[in-house]
């Protein structure tokens, strides 16, 4: 069975455990049994990780096969500046801006 490892703050999400064995055959089944048995894992696992299979980093990872002797790697969402909403040249100076939460992207810029 892969290896699945849970990176960063995804492993706060099961308790504790960031390290799993499952039968999976692809990420979306992955996904499905994560959130099976952890369903506070499920809207991180909608919105996006990164997965990274045998060293192979997908960011559309859904449909990528996983093999019974693959590792796999989960890694969550790195909030980055955005750019959507702002005039060119125009920047957030941060969280201290007043304007800084109004300019966050949801979904996040791609």
């Amino acid at each position: 069975m892969p290896r699945v490892v849970l990176v960063g703050n995804l492993a706060q999400l099961t308790g504790g455990v960031a390290e799993f064995r499952l039968s999976a055959t692809s990420v979306k089944q992955l996904f499905s049994q994560l959130a099976e048995l952890h369903p506070a894992l499920e809207p991180h696992l909608a919105d996006g990780v990164a997965v990274a299979i045998d060293g192979q980093i997908y960011q559309d990872a859904l449909f990528q096969p996983i093999s019974p002797d693959s590792e796999v790697f989960l890694l969550p969402q790195i909030a980055g500046g955005c750019h959507r909403g702002l005039p060119p040249g125009a920047t957030s100076s941060g969280p201290g801006d007043p304007s800084h939460s109004r300019l966050r992207c949801r979904p996040p810029c791609r």
